[in-house]
């Protein structure tokens, strides 16, 4: 059960794992892979995205940045 936050229409290259950064931007990283060493980030998108507390953000199939609600059961933390 998730939504769509953002339109972003990503077109996804095999070995890089794609995320939304600290500043709601989505980025790529290269994965390592058989003993070779991944890659740093690079930013792919600006779409500037807020993010709400208890929501996982991701890159959805189509490629656009969806959220959904996390199922966070017990005690809420002060």
């Amino acid at each position: 059960m998730s939504e769509k936050i953002a339109k972003a229409g990503i077109k996804r290259e095999k070995g890089y794992l794609y995320y939304l950064d600290k500043q709601g931007d989505v980025s790529r990283a290269k994965m390592a892979r058989g003993g070779k060493k991944g890659g740093g980030p690079t930013k792919v998108l600006k779409v500037g995205v807020k993010r709400k507390t208890g929501y996982l953000y991701f890159i959805d199939k189509q490629g656009d940045v969806s959220a959904a609600k996390m199922a966070r059961p017990g005690k809420k933390k002060r």
